[in-house]
């Protein structure tokens, strides 16, 4: 007969828990007028030990979003160096869904230069490419 053991409890967290890979990597980020800001391509951690008032059995916190040019990256593998990663701090995000809400202007974040440069380069000089279709 086996002994039946009791798990300790579970740490209490404060905020809300999301799981890395289902709730925020490769999620669109929208600003708050609904315009694309770029996607999740990874996350900045902050550990216990980098904040001293915390508990050292505290989780992982989420200091900022990352994103940048890593399409090459994941065909051939690799990493892009730090540097190359656009920051996105996690203060400004609104709201984790089916997209990543930011509360400020895509324009504000470095973020958005890609999307700009597209809508401002591709985008536009397709025919009806410089308004909203009727």
């Amino acid at each position: 007969m086996t002994q039946k053991r009791d798990l300790p409890p579970a740490p209490a967290v404060a905020g809300r828990v999301l799981d890395a890979g289902l709730d925020l990597l490769d999620r669109q980020i929208l600003d708050p007028d609904g315009v694309p800001v770029s996607t999740v391509d990874d996350l900045e951690l902050t550990t216990p030990e980098d904040l001293e008032h915390l508990d050292p059995d505290t989780p992982p916190i989420i200091a900022s979003l990352l994103t940048g040019p890593i399409l090459m990256t994941r065909v051939f593998g690799g990493r892009l160096p730090d540097s190359r990663f656009i920051r996105i701090p996690w203060k400004v995000v609104a709201d984790t869904g089916t997209v990543v809400s930011v509360g400020v202007a895509a324009d504000s974040l470095d973020a958005s230069w890609t999307e700009r440069w597209m809508r401002d380069h591709v985008i536009a000089r397709i025919p009806g490419g410089r308004h909203d279709p009727e």
